[in-house]
């Protein structure tokens, strides 16, 4: 609940700030007239977007499991982040109709200095609040959160671009670098959408955990076993914060169910151990059943001793 909490009061955060950075682009846009400011700004635009829909995402994520939805919500943060791909895309997209005409019109550019401080500190803001969401995404598995940093990061990637190609024309008194590299930050920002739609739509093809924390949970049931003859059929999945690992257990024909019981409930607790708040559903069956699936090893009760 406290992750869920802290993921929450993120994402919440995210919205105001989209609004004032966006304003302070908007800003630098309008005493310079720039069409890569007015780009990075129209980007900007689309975060405020991407950060509400992120919030209504992993406000519904974080409700509990109901009889319509017995597994939980937690997917609805992947359908967040494929959202936030598709806007990635579609500010890219902005930034091209802004900047094609301007390549064939160049105009040139009013008080550079002021725009470049203002833009300047817009892309600090954003660095550091991007940097914050992407490590609180991968810390508590939040796909909505981590999409949301990504498309900050590629804002920022913007930014830095424009006050490149600022600097270029004013220069150089080519002002046509101006909307050129425009479009090639363009470029750039189709490409992060890609990788986070990508990403988005591997969760919700239900992906597998990650090697190393499938041999973490591959030990802890090798570890803890004892009395069981195997397990088989070992799949793990992730859904947002979620982790998903199912699995049977063989045991001796003529072995108690209250022994079978104790069995599960001690590979439940190593599992959880190694994967905090796993949901674990074992299948018990006894000895004569034919194996299938992914094998795991588990130690004797001597070997599990020592």
């Amino acid at each position: 609940m406290e992750d869920s909490n802290t993921v929450g009061r993120l994402a919440l955060w995210s919205i105001p700030l989209a609004l004032f950075v966006m304003g302070l682009k908007l800003v630098a846009w309008w005493v310079t007239g720039s069409v890569a400011l007015l780009s990075d700004g129209l980007e900007s635009s689309v975060n405020v977007v991407a950060a509400i829909v992120a919030f209504a995402a992993i406000t519904y994520a974080a409700k509990p499991a109901d009889k319509t939805h017995p597994f939980g919500h937690h997917k609805a943060e992947y359908l967040s982040a494929v959202l936030e791909g598709v806007l990635i895309v579609v500010a890219a997209l902005l930034i091209v109709m802004e900047a094609l005409p301007a390549v064939l019109a160049p105009t040139a550019i009013e008080a550079p200095a002021l725009g470049l401080a203002i833009n300047f500190a817009a892309g600090v803001i954003n660095a550091g609040w991007a940097f914050l969401l992407i490590r609180a995404g991968r810390r508590h598995r939040s796909p909505a959160l981590s999409a949301d940093g990504q498309h900050i990061l590629s804002d920022v990637v913007t930014s830095i671009g424009v006050l490149i190609g600022l600097v270029l024309a004013i220069a150089t008194g080519y002002p046509v670098l101006d909307p050129l590299l425009a479009i090639l930050v363009a470029l750039n920002i189709l490409y992060q959408g890609w990788k986070v739609i990508a990403h988005s739509v591997d969760g919700l093809m239900d992906h597998a955990v990650e090697a190393g924390e499938a041999d973490a949970i591959k030990a802890a049931i090798a570890a803890n076993g004892a009395g069981s003859l195997g397990v088989h059929d070992l799949k793990t999945r992730r859904a947002g914060a979620a982790t998903f690992v199912d699995f049977h257990l063989v045991v001796p024909a003529a072995m108690p169910v209250g022994e079978a019981h104790d069995i599960c409930d001690r590979l439940e607790d190593a599992i959880r151990a190694v994967q905090p708040g796993a949901q674990i559903a074992i299948h018990v069956e006894p000895e004569t059943e034919k194996a299938h699936g992914e094998r795991v090893r588990v130690a004797p009760p001597a070997e599990a001793a020592s």
